[in-house]
């Protein structure tokens, strides 16, 4: 029995840890729904880099915040704040168990901490930026952020221009570091208990980010960047196209490759920035209260018993 006390569970952990199976398992002895904190599982037709859930697991168990938007499209914390929130509160009136899963922890931090109200993004500023990064690159500007807003700057990697620009951003409009606008008061109240899956070996998961990716790409990924590419109205510059694994993909075909050497660039490249982002997933993690269950030292009914234990009264 999950303890009433709590209105949502988090399971949460890095990029290939196992967390859709957990939570499928989950399903199985508990009532519950799954709600989805995951930046890029929220556009439609982004199905295979992603991991997404498949038609089958999410016929057996409900799922949410899944295929939301066109990749045209932008979705925030904010909005996933008052997404989830809502949900959470549909969930719990059904009488079941809103089961929060993904690796987007700025998501659960928002959710958990709050988020105080951000400036709204500025056309004028971000153009400046763009025009800077041309000139000087994004590792330029992520250098800068360091001196201004070190605690974002520690969480990114230097070449992440969306999340540098955003966070340069903010500094710019409003003289105030991005991380000071994540100490807001805890959503509406909401109590929750969070779950991570965190490897004691980073080998284990290396390898398994590895095999992963090559799954994904034996099961169609540059097809489904190709027919993304033909849209005809999406390009490098939008979040959904600089996901990891789109953005390895979309590069290597705009450079040419073909053939064996066109799959053996983005499995190399992809799979280094995949393990890249679970570095940030970690480093994320370690800041927040959670149970932390050693993913690769447990089989999977053991997992799952531990995961019960978290989170029975």
């Amino acid at each position: 029995m999950v303890n009433p006390a709590i209105d949502w569970v988090g399971l949460a952990g890095p990029t290939a840890s196992g967390k859709t199976a957990l939570a499928l398992a989950l399903a199985e002895r508990l009532p519950l729904e799954v709600v989805s904190v995951d930046s890029a599982l929220v556009y439609r037709g982004m199905d295979i880099g992603t991991a997404k859930p498949s038609t089958a697991e999410r016929a057996a168990v409900p799922h949410h915040l899944i295929d939301l938007i066109e990749p045209t499209g932008a979705y925030s914390a904010a909005r996933f704040v008052q997404d989830a929130t809502q949900l959470i509160t549909e969930i719990r009136d059904r009488g079941r168990l809103p089961l929060l899963v993904g690796g987007t922890m700025l998501y659960f931090k928002a959710l958990i901490d709050g988020l105080d109200e951000i400036p709204a993004s500025d056309p004028a500023i971000r153009a400046a930026l763009d025009a800077e990064a041309a000139e000087r690159g994004w590792p330029a500007l992520h250098a800068e952020l360091a001196q201004v807003d070190p605690v974002t700057a520690a969480r990114l990697h230097a070449t992440d221009a969306q999340r540098i620009q955003r966070a340069l951003e903010v500094w710019r409009q409003s003289g105030r570091p991005l991380s000071a606008f994540h100490t807001g008061p805890r959503s509406r109240g909401l109590t929750h208990q969070l779950i991570s899956l965190e490897p004691v070996d980073r080998a284990w998961l290396h390898a398994r980010i590895g095999q992963r990716f090559a799954q994904m790409l034996d099961a169609g990924l540059l097809d489904e960047v190709q027919a993304l590419r033909a849209r005809g109205d999406l390009h490098p510059g939008l979040a959904s196209m600089r996901c990891v694994g789109y953005r390895q993909a979309w590069e290597a075909l705009d450079a040419g490759l073909a053939g064996a050497a066109l799959r053996t660039d983005v499995a190399t490249r992809g799979a280094t920035a995949t393990r890249q982002l679970a570095k940030r997933q970690l480093t994320w993690l370690r800041g927040m209260v959670r149970q932390a269950l050693p993913i690769d030292q447990l089989d999977a009914p053991a997992l799952c018993q531990a995961a019960l234990q978290a989170i029975s009264p």
